[in-house]
């Protein structure tokens, strides 16, 4: 027995279309879930980084910022040494025998003012250390001069990126705050004994055992103030001064080194002849007295009564 009762298909056209509506609904899906997945990604590594950079911003940058700079003690209002009976010097320079001190005038009352500003990586300002040191010591302990030290850092790019004249500087400052019976020698051998040029000069350490060779008593704590490198920034701070401010007793800035000042004088002969130098002391001494000096008035006889 037949029957006409049969189930009704669906038409192929049909399927063929839900099938393809089904599919693209997964497809979109799909990718959603890749750009969530890729946006969930992104961000984790942003905060991540971001995390670490604003970490490590706050480790280097901020105590930078908050961190006053140490400001050695013994240093001049002008970021200066003065070499007296407190800081000695004992010496064997290879200068043979010092020049005299100026005789030919009386001396003015007040000692004359030798200011030298020094980068320790300056060729010129050990020449002229080398051969004058002899008789700027002679005429101080006969206290015909005072004479101060200014350590700058003008040449710090010429040293493969170490920034050995602001170390130096530092180093020499350290030693004025804690050994300043030192310094003299430490000036004197920085000054006199520079490493090569265009060279990474000598690392901290060296630059300790070098403060401590030449007389720092206090060793542990002179090592520690240089290796930790404790009055660089003051050194760079210095140097900006000088470059900025006038210098003492001109209405000039620094624009090199060495600069010898005598009386406010800048002095512009030959590094390497001492007895240019001494001619020089002396043209300043001479001006000074004359200067000072009050004619003396001569003796009127009385009238005849």
């Amino acid at each position: 027995m037949s029957s006409d009762e049969t189930g009704a298909s669906p038409d192929p056209r049909d399927r063929r279309e839900a099938v393809r509506v089904k599919a693209q609904q997964v497809k979109a899906r799909q990718a959603r879930n890749r750009v969530l997945r890729r946006a969930a990604i992104v961000l984790a590594i942003l905060v991540v980084v971001g995390g670490g950079a604003l970490y490590s911003w706050f480790a280097v940058f901020q105590p930078a910022l908050s961190k006053p700079t140490l400001q050695p003690a013994n240093f001049t209002a002008d970021d200066g040494v003065v070499v007296d009976d407190t800081i000695q010097r004992a010496l064997a320079t290879e200068t043979p025998q010092a020049t005299p001190a100026p005789t030919e005038t009386a001396p003015a009352e007040e000692p004359i003012s030798i200011h030298v500003y020094v980068d320790y990586l300056s060729e010129a300002a050990g020449e002229f250390q080398r051969v004058n040191a002899d008789q700027l010591e002679e005429w101080r302990s006969q206290g015909a001069v005072r004479v101060v030290y200014h350590p700058v850092a003008m040449l710090t790019s010429k040293s493969n990126g170490t920034k050995y004249s602001q170390r130096a500087a530092g180093a020499v400052a350290c030693v004025v705050d804690h050994a300043p019976e030192a310094f003299a020698k430490f000036n004197h051998e920085l000054l006199t004994n520079q490493p090569a040029p265009d060279s990474d000069g000598f690392s901290d350490a060296e630059l300790a055992d070098r403060a401590i060779a030449t007389g720092a008593r206090d060793t542990k704590t002179v090592r520690s103030c240089i290796e930790n490198e404790d009055f660089v920034a003051w050194a760079r701070e210095a140097t900006e001064r000088a470059l900025n401010e006038p210098l003492p007793g001109t209405k000039n800035t620094l624009d090199g080194v060495p600069t010898i000042l005598v009386d406010g004088q800048p002095y512009v002969g030959a590094l390497d002849v001492p007895e240019e130098f001494a001619a020089f002391l002396l043209a300043i001494d001479s001006e000074s007295y004359l200067e000072s000096a009050t004619p003396t008035p001569e003796p009127t006889e009385a009238p005849a009564g």
